[in-house]
């Protein structure tokens, strides 16, 4: 039996035990992901039917590209692929990346982001950089996240948005305004952010690459990145 305890929110009982769930989450750039977790095929079939009938469209979800049964279940509810990230491991050692002597351009300061020019910064640096925005967006603003600006003239030129994941933290977007890139604001702000957690004895970070954004695999590649799997964002329209 399927049922629904919250808006957004479905239950696989069987028994009256949880055999699945699926919860339905709007991110901060306005786009619904679905997430199913079930054992059996099955129970995913009954939950995704279900929740798929009561949520609007566009949909989309985050797969794990090495997971082929899962990929294969969501392509079967209708899901297509939208695009392809790679996961990377980048050290923070100033030593291996080769940052060590890099420093922001004429201009250019790297500073904390103040609350109150956070959001504006980031929907422009959306706005023109979608479609190449990262799939996996973690919820909430300074709750989770950190964000190093680039400022310019009194504007934020760029962003770097700092996940502290337990495991490992996590790069979730390095972007740059139009109008200011291939100045070395980016690079400048990769070096900080990982100059600081070098400091703090974090050894490594993970970072999510677009597979057809070339400037910044160039940039992992410069910064002894490794490369060690890949996400599939799947669309539903």
């Amino acid at each position: 039996m399927v049922t629904r305890p919250a808006q957004w929110q479905w239950h696989a009982l069987e028994d009256d035990l949880v055999v699945g769930r699926a919860e339905a989450s709007r991110r901060p750039d306005g786009r619904l992901f679905i997430s199913v977790d079930a054992w059996h095929d099955v129970v995913f079939h009954q939950l995704a039917e279900a929740a798929l009938a009561a949520l609007p469209r566009p949909l989309h979800t985050v797969v794990d590209e090495a997971d082929v049964d899962l990929t294969a279940q969501w392509r079967g509810a209708g899901f297509v692929i939208r695009r392809r990230e790679w996961e990377h491991v980048v050290p923070t050692d100033p030593i291996i990346t080769g940052l060590g002597a890099v420093i922001a351009p004429p201009g250019v300061t790297i500073v904390a982001a103040a609350d109150d020019l956070l959001d504006e910064v980031d929907r422009a640096v959306r706005a023109e950089n979608c479609p190449a925005m990262p799939a996996e967006i973690l919820p909430g603003r300074r709750g989770l996240s950190t964000f190093t600006a680039a400022e310019l003239d009194g504007r934020y030129a760029g962003l770097l948005r700092l996940a502290p994941l337990p495991r490992r933290p996590r790069i979730g977007l390095i972007a740059v305004r139009a109008g200011m890139r291939r100045r070395g604001i980016g690079r400048a702000l990769l070096a900080d952010t990982l100059a600081t957690l070098h400091r703090r004895g974090v050894e490594t970070v993970s970072a999510d690459v677009h597979e057809a954004n070339v400037a910044a695999l160039a940039l992992a590649a410069g910064v002894r990145a490794r490369r060690v799997s890949s996400n599939l964002e799947l669309e539903l329209r």
